[in-house]
């Protein structure tokens, strides 16, 4: 923050094209040092107050993962925004899944790494939808389209259905949220997100970014058991 720091005095964070990654990259910097010397606690409550400052703007979400990773796994699961969904079964709130492990997919129409795991989820779902595990799909607005061109979000949304109907055909009649306030809840800065729930509604697995196979089976393994 040496450097960012200063500029932040005389402009808004979202006003400059760097001031986001640099901000944001001193804050994730700062949390993990704290907690890589033992100092968990410290690391969270830096991280909270730099949330409180920074949650409506773009890092907020990064932030937010940065939290998640040091204190989610283990607490009950933050409630889910389902009231806006894509096309298809309409999404039941998490108290509504309890009994059942859920796996939650984050996801984003522009990324190709989501797109990578898709024959991932189609297995799993495959295999364990009938053991119990439900699956949900949430995503949101960003803005753009196709090639970067700013859309709102009339013309976004439809857009991603039809992302959706061309890539994730294995994994349709799955409800799928449509909600920023989501991806802020759950940290989904880095797509996908993958957080796995358990049965009483507490969160196992919190895993920003791609996951192998094997370790997704046998994390769910652990919640049918």
């Amino acid at each position: 923050m040496t450097i960012a720091g200063p500029l932040l005095k005389t402009r808004k964070l979202d006003a400059d094209p760097w001031l986001p990654t640099a901000v944001g990259a001193s804050i994730e910097v700062r949390g993990q040092v704290l907690a890589a010397r033992g100092e968990r606690a410290d690391a969270v409550a830096f991280l909270n107050g730099e949330l409180a400052k920074y949650s409506a703007t773009s890092i907020g979400e990064r932030i937010r993962k940065n939290i998640n990773l040091l204190s989610l796994e283990g607490k009950p699961a933050p409630p889910l925004e389902v009231r806006d969904p894509l096309t298809g079964p309409t999404p039941a709130a998490l108290p509504a899944l309890r009994g059942h492990p859920v796996l939650l997919f984050f996801w984003a129409h522009w990324s190709g790494d989501c797109k990578s795991m898709i024959p991932v989820l189609a297995a799993i779902r495959k295999d364990y939808e009938p053991r119990g595990l439900r699956i949900v799909l949430p995503t949101r607005l960003y803005g753009y389209v196709a090639g970067g061109e700013d859309a709102a979000p009339a013309v976004e949304k439809p857009y991603i259905e039809k992302v959706r109907s061309q890539f994730y055909g294995t994994l349709s009649g799955l409800p799928a949220p449509l909600s920023s306030a989501n991806f802020l809840t759950y940290g989904a800065s880095s797509t996908p997100t993958i957080v796995l729930i358990d049965a009483a509604g507490t969160v196992r697995y919190y895993h920003p970014g791609t996951a192998p196979e094997s370790e997704l089976r046998a994390q769910i393994q652990k919640l049918l058991r």
